[in-house]
């Protein structure tokens, strides 16, 4: 019977937390293994195929260090050609969300990084060296563990939702809401709570209109939030209001929305829309833990030393969006991935 492969650092998640954190364990020499995540149907459907959410962006304007150029020829000579091969041609503008994780993955790659296409499917962190349970079966033990597993937008489960991805429909309106797309046109905002509130004060910087939708009587959010919303000309808030069907066809994305009513009676509304941002939450994709990291009260892995990456297990470390309720942007879970790299290094050069 073989041994149980013991390893430094194994990484969980393959967004930009996570090949940060790879690129500064390899450079350390700490030889760390990446599980970027399985390819099934489930994997995609939930938003967590490997490369991370990032890969199902288009265009990425606020990540430093691209701006708007062709970067068609640097993505020839830094990617391989098998990995270049299933990339879409780059389109001569800025860098887009597949390119820009195929050169971190790349980047982690050159340095000595081991990546493996499959989930961690349980994890027990009751004992060091730590037990991990990959899906496809066996065991390895890790004396330290990076979770960069990331949050999952939550989506209303519309078949047009889904079929309108990425071509007017969004869940982050910091990412996207820049884009020429949607620039001087009516956009729509589903949600009712703070960050509902703050994505459509955001995209009136370039929206002619938001139309704020949520299904009760009166926005969740704090009163202070609220009344902004209210008090805001460029939003329009549509109450006891649901989104029922996104509208669009495939030369121009969405053109529009079918909106239902709360009340009896209230009949449906169709309003023409250039783009439909969904602000219902995220979902911080931590159950493979199984309640062993300590979580705060919307289920996000808790940091317990102040700005460093420890959990509440000693040895087990967290970046990117899986401890992050508040910014959840590419580049800050990128410098968290840079944090827990150099924790890992410490954590194992004392231990």
């Amino acid at each position: 019977m073989s041994e149980t492969p013991l390893e430094n650092v194994v990484i969980i998640g393959s967004g930009p937390a996570g090949w940060s954190s790879a690129i500064y364990a390899a450079r350390a020499q700490l030889n760390p293994v990446v599980y970027e995540g399985a390819i099934t149907e489930e994997n995609r459907m939930a938003g967590t195929l490997p490369l991370g959410q990032l890969a199902l962006t288009s265009e990425v304007e606020n990540f430093a260090g691209f701006p708007a150029g062709n970067l068609g020829g640097y993505l020839d000579s830094a990617l391989p050609a098998s990995r270049r091969g299933m990339m879409a041609p780059h389109g001569g503008e800025g860098v887009t969300g597949p390119e820009l994780m195929e050169l971190m993955r790349q980047q982690a790659v050159n340095f000595g990084t081991r990546v493996i296409t499959d989930d961690i499917a349980r994890v027990d962190f009751s004992q060091r060296p730590f037990r991990l349970f990959p899906s496809e079966g066996g065991e390895l033990q890790a004396k330290c563990v990076i979770v960069a597993t990331g949050a999952s937008a939550n989506w209303l489960g519309l078949e047009s939702e889904h079929r309108f991805k990425n071509r007017g429909v969004s869940a982050c309106a910091v990412c996207d809401g820049a884009l020429p797309r949607f620039r001087n046109q009516e956009l729509v905002v589903v949600g009712g709570g703070d960050s509902a509130v703050e994505e459509a004060t955001y995209l009136t910087k370039f929206a002619s209109r938001v139309h704020l939708i949520h299904r009760r009587d009166e926005l969740r959010a704090s009163k202070i939030m609220a009344q902004r919303a209210i008090d805001d000309p460029k939003v329009m808030i549509h109450f006891n209001a649901t989104l029922e069907e996104v509208l669009g066809d495939d030369a121009k994305g969405v053109t529009g929305v079918r909106l239902g009513s709360t009340v009896a009676g209230g009949g449906e509304t169709t309003l023409e829309v250039a783009g439909v941002f969904l602000a219902i939450g995220h979902t911080p994709n931590t159950a493979f833990l199984n309640g062993q990291l300590e979580t705060n009260e919307k289920g996000y892995l808790v940091w317990k030393k102040h700005f460093r990456t420890n959990t509440s297990v000693e040895g087990v470390f967290a970046a990117g969006d899986v401890a992050d309720d508040y910014y959840r942007q590419a580049i800050s879970a990128a410098g968290t991935g840079c944090m827990a790299g150099l924790d890992a290094e410490r954590f194992l050069a004392h231990g």
